[in-house]
């Protein structure tokens, strides 16, 4: 059969709609017009012969990372390395803009098939974290005062210097996607738009935004594992979520990325919902260029 990878265009939706996935209710055909006709999305497809066999995408963020994702293969052709020859090639072409500096992927620790794949294409984990959601966190509240919130720019640029752009540690840029930080994460429109929350001593710092994805959500950034110990974090993140639900007019959730050190701090009664830990796997444009 003969092999052919391409960028796949709107044309090519009947191809995607005849693969045999397995996946009930697939998003990416659910979505698949964006995902070929936006600047940050390129969504490419293996064929054999006439039958799209394998597909597998990037989206870009902050003009400079580029997240693999949206792999999927025909159960009929599965067992011959097509998911890893196109991932590949898909990250090579990420690779080929310019501005794209680092090139990374997501996927459940415990999906080890999955995890060989990116470790064999030179990626390597970068952390393990929870998207961990909830409805409410007045199980975790004391009655303590909320937080002071900042609205100089230049302050909130030194808490993300000092937090992540200095050690090069991973942020949370959006829910499913956190980075490795540099500076080109953190643009000014950005951190005007965040809110940033400092507790009374100026010790202490959480980060909260809004993203939706599906629903809406307030997702809430803390770097510490102090996460009981600290008088006003959750009344802040429960103040912050009241606002939220009460300008979208309807219920949102609350989103915190928790290291596992992090996780097992919370009390047996917390109200968040913890699924398998995310792994991260990235590599970045020297690195990558080294193994070429």
């Amino acid at each position: 059969m003969e092999k052919t990878i391409r960028l796949l265009s709107l044309e090519d939706l009947p191809y995607m709609e005849a693969m045999q996935t397995g996946i009930e209710d697939d998003y990416v055909t659910r979505i698949f017009d964006r995902l070929v006709t936006t600047e940050q999305n390129r969504l490419f497809g293996l064929f054999l012969d006439d039958h799209l066999a394998s597909v597998c995408g990037y989206s870009i963020f902050a003009k400079h990372y580029a997240m693999l994702g949206r792999i999927r293969s025909d159960i009929r052709f599965r067992g011959k390395d097509l998911a890893t020859t196109l991932t590949s090639q898909v990250m090579d072409e990420a690779f080929k803009l310019p501005n794209i500096h680092w090139v990374g992927a997501n996927t459940q620790e415990k999906n080890v098939p999955a995890r060989r794949v990116l470790e064999k294409l030179g990626l390597t984990p970068q952390a393990a974290i929870y998207g961990a959601t909830a409805k409410d966190v007045s199980q975790l509240q004391n009655g303590s005062p909320v937080w002071n919130e900042l609205t100089d720019l230049e302050r909130k640029k030194q808490w993300v210097h000092d937090l992540y752009v200095k050690n090069g540690a991973v942020f949370p840029y959006e829910c499913y996607y956190p980075f490795p930080a540099s500076s080109e994460l953190f643009a000014d429109k950005e951190l005007e738009t965040w809110s940033f929350f400092e507790n009374e001593d100026a010790t202490r710092v959480v980060i909260v935004k809004r993203d939706i994805k599906k629903h809406h959500y307030l997702h809430a950034i803390y770097s510490w594992e102090d996460l009981m110990d600290q008088p006003g974090l959750w009344e802040t993140i429960a103040s912050a979520h009241k606002k939220l639900c009460q300008e979208v007019q309807e219920d949102a959730l609350i989103w915190m990325d928790l290291t596992k050190e992090q996780a097992h701090t919370l009390p047996e009664n917390h109200q968040f919902d913890l699924p398998s830990p995310w792994m991260l796997y990235g590599t970045g444009r020297t690195k990558a260029e080294k193994g070429a």
